[in-house]
């Protein structure tokens, strides 16, 4: 549902009929959104970018756990990103969506920190687009929630 996903093919899938807990394992292929002015610099001059994510998906226990890695540039960088959707404790028709994200990139220069940042800003957006997502996804299999 995002404009930048070229594709998504799911490697490896799993049930544990004993909990109910599914598995999966997704190889997304993205478009290179890094900006032309830095892309001046080889290493960031390809045309698409691979992520690895795996999720947890628990319905007995009402909810799920993501995480996700870039698979490349692995050599200079490294960003994971993990999210969790549960149940709130506060009112269990509502729900608490956390999320963390590291970045660290080594290896170019005076560039790590410049590259970092947009990494983390990019980062941000995405967490915040994956909110409007989720959000419709829910309104779509749940319908809207009652406003008084």
């Amino acid at each position: 549902m995002d404009k930048n996903v070229i594709s998504v093919k799911t490697v490896e899938e799993k049930k544990d009929e004993s909990t109910g807990l599914i598995y999966r394992k997704r190889i997304a292929i993205c478009q290179n959104v890094v900006p032309e002015v830095l892309r001046k610099v080889s290493i960031l001059k390809v045309p698409d970018i691979q992520l690895e994510e795996e999720s947890w998906l628990s319905l007995q226990k009402r909810n799920m756990a993501i995480r996700s890695h870039c698979l490349t540039w692995t050599q200079y960088a490294s960003m994971r990103e993990e999210s969790v959707f549960r149940e709130s404790v506060e009112n269990p028709n509502w729900t608490e969506f956390i999320q963390t994200g590291r970045i660290s990139i080594t290896g170019a220069g005076f560039l790590n920190c410049i590259l970092e940042t947009f990494a983390s800003t990019f980062l941000r957006q995405g967490a915040q687009k994956g909110i409007r997502i989720m959000e419709m996804l829910l309104k779509e299999q749940c319908g809207s929630p009652l406003v008084e």
